[in-house]
């Protein structure tokens, strides 16, 4: 579980988060919805110890990514925003070298990076190097980096960017099998058809703050919207907010 408690965060005169509250639960898909400037982004790197929050808690299975970066950080897989790999390394080395800064070793590496490898279907590249990979491509080592250590958490900001049909059809696939084996994943996306179509919960933000949140059909009920686009735009227009 991920629990955003009073996160506030400032740069210089700009408040982007303010008293940031929300959860993400076990073996659920939980969904960052917001406009340009809304703090995604900024939540995201401070769960995941890249920003420290200027005040409140940003918890990890109850370990403080404030305080214990390193610690909370080996239960989370993160799948970054733009996929930079290490393009002399094949694939198989980027995969292990990531193994080994979560610290697994031996046999046990070994196992895991071959089977990451057999369940992303990417045995045809594991030996190469990923200079020149397509972007669906690239997307896969992405996530056999973020997944190599069998992490409890799973973190992905803006994943679907730059992806073909074919590449985000096969993202969601993985994401659902994900969750059904119980990992908690949290995302930010601006797309709403995949957000309606994968998340359990929604967190709507704006300025900083949680507008709303709730399932996409309660976000609609509350709204009086049939579709989450619609309901997203009445949410974001509102100075209040509404909460579900």
């Amino acid at each position: 579980m991920i629990e955003v408690n009073s996160i506030s965060k400032s740069f210089k005169a700009v408040n982007a988060l303010s008293n940031l509250t929300f959860a993400a639960h076990d073996g659920q898909i939980t969904g960052l919805l917001g406009p340009n400037g809304a703090g995604k982004t900024t939540c995201l790197r401070i769960i995941y110890g890249l920003l420290r929050a200027d005040s409140g808690e940003a918890l990890i299975e109850k370990v403080d990514a404030n305080q214990y970066p390193l610690k909370a950080r080996s239960n989370l897989g993160i799948f970054p925003d733009k996929f930079g790999l290490y393009e002399r390394l094949t694939v198989r080395e980027q995969v292990r070298y990531f193994g080994e800064l979560h610290g697994l070793k031996g046999e046990t590496l070994e196992k895991n990076v071959e089977s990451v490898i057999q369940r992303l279907d990417i045995v045809t590249l594991a030996d190469r190097k990923s200079a020149g990979f397509s972007q669906g491509q690239r997307m896969k080592v992405a996530l056999a980096q973020a997944l190599v250590h069998n992490p409890k958490h799973l973190i992905l900001d803006e994943p679907s960017r730059g992806l073909d049909v074919m590449s985000t059809r096969i993202l969601r696939d993985i994401l659902r099998e994900q969750r059904a084996a119980g990992t908690c994943i949290l995302f930010s996306s601006h797309v709403m058809q995949e957000v309606a179509a994968l998340c359990d919960r929604v967190v709507v933000m704006a300025s900083g703050k949680v507008a709303a949140e709730g399932t996409p059909d309660e976000l609609c009920q509350l709204t009086g919207e049939a579709a989450l686009e619609d309901a997203f735009v009445k949410i974001i227009g509102s100075d209040e907010g509404i909460a579900a």
